[in-house]
């Protein structure tokens, strides 16, 4: 071995050796890979990874052990439809973001960061923003440590077609909208094209298009296809090109089958899928992201004054068809992952959803693992996050009680570690070794 390789181990050696040493003591262990729960485990944490788990392990004489010996610890949630980056929360109309700047709009995010974490959601994909790249800043603030929050994966900007779902809309024709409200536009396959170079430039994680029209957008048809079959798969391809994966925005039937047709990973909303829609999303092992709870929030919002009446137009009667729909792509054992839009609902409320999942056919352990094992399988980040095994990030939960007999027990974390550090955490005590 050479000098700079001796000194290469040297460091990571004594970096290893001086990495803060944690042990869990876990009551309930639940892992999502199997579907199982374990009983009295132990967690050793060095720096932000999990060393090793089970029962019966040695506690390292320098380790800070703590207790939750009477609770259930799970992997960290992931919420896979989340708009973080979008400002204050409760103000109803997109149009508001034309009051603020950018900066205003982003500083606003620090607060929906911080609760979204505290609420026991240790990863986020985050699917577009009104003002383009405002959450590749937020996620890069978190990953410095400029701010608390989840860990992010973002996509940039919406693609949409001109005036269409991800557009913003609503103001008069003669007024001409700065660059970031716009970025996304795009009218054919070429110009899809394009977008997705720009928004791999700009660091992306993920591509996020609008196959359908929106029920929270101006002049738009939830019921309507927008993007054709040839800019869905100029999508996917162009993305396939720089790694990256693509989520789709589809409430109408057709919208939802083009996008599973193009080959996208993922159908957002999935609202009128049809027996067809999932007969093919069974056979190309499509995820879907069903946000079924932001009903509730909506309909509260339409009863206070604070949305618009043609949004609340555009959602009448599909509320219960969506939750229908997702009672049938659940007995249909398809593949799906825990979304919510959260920003419809107010941020760090995401965990009211599980209970929904579970009153539309989840049993609690399907919808825990939507928001874990297969929330990860979604991101293609199974071998860092969404289950308990050494070698993954130190991101871990728990609840008093067991959430997999009483899944509400979720909309109340108690404990929240991501990457090894303590982000809430009730009175622990410090057992014999």
């Amino acid at each position: 071995m050479n000098n700079s390789l001796r000194t290469l181990a040297f460091l990571a050696f004594c970096a290893a050796a001086s990495a803060q040493v944690i042990v869990i003591k876990a009551g309930r262990l639940v892992d999502p890979d199997q579907g199982t729960v374990a009983i009295d485990q132990s967690i050793i944490i060095r720096g932000n990874k999990i060393a090793a788990i089970g029962s019966g392990l040695a506690i390292p004489a320098e380790a800070q052990i703590l207790d939750l010996s009477r609770m259930t610890v799970l992997p960290g949630l992931i919420d896979c439809h989340t708009h973080l980056a979008d400002g204050k929360y409760g103000e109803g109309d997109p149009m508001f973001q034309l009051r603020k700047t950018a900066s205003q709009t982003v500083l606003e995010s620090v607060r929906n960061a911080r609760v979204t974490l505290e609420s026991g959601f240790t990863t986020v994909r985050d699917v577009g923003v009104y003002r383009a790249l405002n959450d590749i800043a937020l996620r890069d603030a978190i990953n410095r440590g400029d701010i608390i929050g989840p860990r992010m994966y973002v996509a940039g900007a919406y693609i949409t077609i001109t005036g269409g779902a991800g557009a913003m809309t609503g103001m008069a024709p003669d007024i001409q909208l700065p660059w970031d409200f716009h970025y996304g536009e795009a009218d054919s396959p070429w110009e899809v094209r394009q977008k997705v170079r720009l928004l791999a430039h700009d660091g992306v994680d993920h591509i996020k298009v609008l196959a359908s029209g929106a029920v929270l957008t101006h002049g738009s048809n939830p019921k309507s296809q927008e993007f054709t079959l040839e800019e869905l798969q100029a999508a996917v391809d162009e993305a396939r090109h720089f790694g990256l994966r693509v989520a789709a925005h589809a409430h109408s039937p057709e919208g939802i089958k083009n996008a599973i047709r193009a080959g996208v990973a993922s159908v957002e909303h999935a609202t009128l899928i049809d027996d067809e829609g999932i007969a093919l999303a069974k056979q190309r092992g499509t995820y879907l992201d069903m946000d079924i709870y932001d009903e509730e929030c909506i309909q509260e919002q339409g009863r206070t004054g604070t949305l618009p009446a043609d949004f609340l137009q555009h959602d009448r009667e599909l509320g219960e068809i969506h939750r229908q729909n997702f009672r049938k792509a659940v007995q249909a054992r398809l593949k799906m992952t825990f979304g919510t839009d959260a920003g419809v609902c107010d941020y760090g409320t995401a965990g009211k959803q599980f209970a929904f999942m579970v009153k539309y056919g989840m049993t609690p352990m399907q919808a825990i693992q939507a928001a874990t094992s297969f929330a990860s399988d979604l991101l293609g980040r199974s071998a860092e996050i969404g289950s308990l095994k050494a070698g993954k990030y130190a991101d871990l939960i728990a609840v008093a009680g067991d959430p997999v007999k009483d899944i509400s027990l979720l909309e109340n974390v108690q404990f929240v570690m991501k990457d090894g550090k303590l982000y809430k955490e009730m009175k622990v005590s410090t057992p014999e070794r």
